[in-house]
């Protein structure tokens, strides 16, 4: 009798056991899968706009604008002191970080939208968005869009539409958009889960924000513009739509609110999250609060780079508070290089391009070439620099290495993984050819080791003179060896019509080729 007991209550112990694994195999996975998505880290990408290489004090020692969080930041992390942008203007610039491609591949190959464009990016085209929702991530954008977004036409204008490029080489007539119903293309359909934007720069129509594609306020004001006659400096801004409540001044608090609200949100749920956070400044209008008035040595924009780096700043404390920055790979760069006239550099003794020669806009490297800080605590090493050409157009190979990702959607012509480099397990971005930069008015500029190739004479951008024509028996291009000239100076072209050859051939290759080409 008693051996029959002993047996009915093991039967019935392995009946709770089992119907204990039952209950408790759901709870296990959803652990296993929590613990498996909080092992990936956050990304948070800060870009700048129109940020000069040496407005950043650690690029730069004699800058006249103090930058104490982004200085900090590198100190933590990775500078990088060749990185550049496909573009040396916003729209291209942007389009290549969020795909990974070149911006001449694209609809638009020069120039940039405004802010009643359509949306540049194709419908389906991957993005780094896209790319990271994969991996369970969380997504959001906070701030500058600048990569257009499909208004709706009112009912009497929608055959307006039949023209693929109405809307990408001329901006929409604002007459003919119905503003009460959300544009059918925007974040939400490149990836991003949340958005909060400004359709285009701070100084351009209309002025208004959109969060998760819907306008939050009609644009029903108007304002006549403001310090027109500028030179396109100071609180400039172009006259058109606004909403009732916009405010120029707030746009930047505004946006660190709406990113550092994005990240509390997202701390407290299982996944990681991405915030890409564009802000609207330093470009125009120069509108630094009046806490910030009087701080740097170089005016209105030297004033409103340091509030740029209180922004980073508030970003990086929230990080802190909230006990994420060990598993957040935190990036900084900017979209292009500063539109800093040489007047602005006698007058305030400030270089805000650095060592570098032109500004944005330009083929030369002071158009191109930014500053470019990623922490990543415990792969990267701090306080290291790398003197590794790359481009912002390697985000989108970065992270699908760092996710072991192969799938071939992601496998852009354009990018290339930077990740053995920021392990410390490369000096050189490996299989990258060459790297390629446009500027605004359409010049082509190839790089290759310390070689640089510019296929027309002049600026190519907003530095005077923007274009030259050769006369009999003068160059017709630019050449420069930038590891004895980093000024371009010296036009090496006429000299060394082997190595025209060469960089030419490449900058072929890589216009035509529809996939990556390598070393």
């Amino acid at each position: 009798m008693k051996k029959r007991m002993n047996l009915g209550n093991l039967t019935c112990f392995k009946w709770i056991l089992f119907v204990g694994i039952v209950l408790i195999m759901p709870s296990m996975h959803a652990f296993s899968q929590q613990t498996k998505n909080i092992a990936r880290p956050n990304i948070v990408y800060i870009l700048a706009d129109d940020l000069g290489y040496g407005d950043v004090s650690v690029n730069n020692p004699e800058s006249k604008i103090n930058t104490p969080y982004i200085d900090g930041l590198a100190k933590q992390g990775m500078r990088f002191t060749d990185a550049h942008t496909t573009s040396s203007v916003c729209t291209p610039s942007r389009y290549s970080i969020l795909t990974g491609r070149y911006p001449w591949r694209s609809r638009l190959p020069v120039g940039v939208l405004r802010g009643y464009s359509r949306t540049l990016i194709d419908n389906g085209q991957p993005t780094i968005a896209s790319l990271l929702k994969t991996s369970s991530y969380r997504t959001g954008v906070v701030g500058k869009w600048h990569l257009g977004l499909d208004w709706v036409p009112k009912e009497a204008n929608k055959d307006s539409l039949k023209n693929n490029l109405y809307g990408i080489l001329d901006e929409m007539n604002p007459d003919h958009i119905d503003f009460t119903k959300a544009p059918v293309q925007g974040p939400r359909t490149e990836g991003f889960d949340y958005s909060f934007i400004l359709p285009a720069s701070l100084d351009m129509p209309p002025y208004c924000y959109l969060e998760n594609d819907k306008l939050t306020e009609l644009p029903t004001g108007h304002t006549d513009g403001n310090k027109l006659e500028s030179g396109y400096t100071g609180p400039f801004w172009r006259a058109g739509l606004m909403t009732p409540s916009f405010d120029f001044f707030d746009v930047l608090p505004m946006f660190t609110r709406k990113a550092t609200d994005f990240i509390k949100r997202e701390s407290k749920g299982n996944n990681p999250f991405f915030l890409y956070f564009p802000m609207p400044a330093p470009h125009t209008p120069w509108m630094p609060t009046k806490n910030y008035i009087g701080k740097s040595k170089a005016g209105e924009y030297g004033d409103y780079v340091q509030e740029v780096d209180d922004a980073v700043g508030t970003v990086l404390k929230t990080l802190d508070s909230l006990g994420l920055s060990k598993n957040t790979i935190v990036i900084f760069a900017s979209d292009n290089g500063p539109y800093w006239r040489d007047n602005f550099v006698q007058q305030f003794n400030h270089k805000a391009a650095g060592p570098f020669r032109g500004m944005k806009g330009d083929a030369f490297e002071g158009g191109h070439r930014v500053p470019l800080i990623i922490r990543y605590p415990g792969k990267v090493a701090a306080n290291t620099v790398s003197a590794a050409t790359t481009t912002l157009a390697n985000l989108m190979a970065t992270c699908a290495e760092l996710l072991g990702n192969k799938n071939p959607k992601f496998e852009t012509e354009d990018s290339y993984s930077i990740y053995p480099i920021l392990t410390g397990k490369a000096k050189e971005v490996a299989e990258q050819p060459a790297v390629v930069h446009f500027s605004s008015k359409g010049f082509y500029a190839i790089r290759k080791g310390s070689w640089k190739l510019i296929t027309n004479l002049g600026s190519g951008g907003m530095s005077a003179p923007v274009e030259i024509k050769a006369k009999p028996g003068e160059p017709v291009g630019q050449l420069f060896n930038l590891g004895n000239d980093i000024h371009e100076d010296h036009n090496l072209y006429n000299e060394n019509p082997e190595k025209v050859k060469e960089l030419t051939e490449m900058l072929e290759k890589i216009k035509k080729s529809k996939v990556k080409i390598k070393k």
